[in-house]
């Protein structure tokens, strides 16, 4: 069964940033995701608070994961582009990764959501890994 790396971030935003977040998730961020080669699986406001967000993306390995994660966020359009003020409304990150079979991938995809509670194995107090 073919498989691929799923890494699933969770932020707490800061106090009624979510439609702001999303909307520079939707016309900036994940625009320049994809221009980058990162398959995105699904993104949005959380069900239970519009203060909570995800971002779910996939890879083939973990080479593949940080060589375009690395490219990603060295490079000019996410410096010069959303960075800052996608930065400044998070207050919490959090990450999983996990390895699923492609056809859960593509049943996500199509949902365009998840739902339940917190997967999360690190909590970070700041956003560093993006920075």
């Amino acid at each position: 069964m073919d498989k691929k790396i799923i890494e699933i971030l969770q932020y707490e935003l800061k106090a009624a940033t979510g439609k702001e977040f999303h909307r520079i998730m939707t016309e900036i961020s994940v625009p320049l995701h994809e221009k980058t080669g990162i398959d995105v699986i699904s993104y949005g406001n959380s069900l239970h608070n519009p203060d909570s967000y995800y971002l779910i993306r996939a890879f083939g390995d973990f080479d593949e994961m940080n060589n375009i994660l690395t490219a990603f966020y060295s490079s000019d359009g996410w410096i010069n582009g959303p960075k800052i003020e996608i930065i400044e409304k998070i207050n919490k990150s959090m990450k999983s990764i996990i390895a699923l079979p492609k056809v859960s991938i593509d049943a996500l995809r199509r949902s365009g959501y998840i739902v339940g509670g917190k997967n999360s194995c690190c909590e970070h107090s700041t956003f560093r890994e993006i920075q």
